[in-house]
């Protein structure tokens, strides 16, 4: 499902998010100090308190070699939000499109469009 959700913004930006990968994780390994007031960076898209996908900008990892940027989409509170697979598939390319735009510095409407 994230493949067929991301597939419409590959196409518009492919050569722009070709070093940018995208992976699924069963549920977030960041969790809020507090719950009730928590503010998360843009790389971060969350409902509320809780996560649904985050992005980690391209680095250096800790054996000095390069990293590639990562989208990573959390199954598990995506797929509780969603009523049916159609919605599923609409918040996944949602969260997908929120966090491109972060990702390229671009507003949400811009990914969307395309590159002009």
């Amino acid at each position: 499902m994230a493949l067929e959700a991301f597939a419409e913004i590959d196409a518009r930006w492919h050569d722009q998010i070709s070093g940018l990968d995208v992976a699924v994780d069963d549920i977030p390994r960041l969790l809020p100090r507090d719950p009730e007031t928590v503010q998360w960076p843009d790389e971060v898209t969350a409902d509320g308190a809780v996560p649904l996908a985050r992005l980690i900008p391209a680095g250096i990892d800790v054996h000095g070699a390069p990293t590639r940027a990562q989208i990573i989409l959390f199954r598990r509170p995506l797929e509780s939000r969603a009523k049916r697979g159609a919605d599923l598939l609409e918040l996944v390319h949602e969260v997908l499109v929120q966090q491109v735009a972060t990702h390229l510095g671009v507003d949400e409407d811009t990914v969307d469009r395309g590159p002009e």
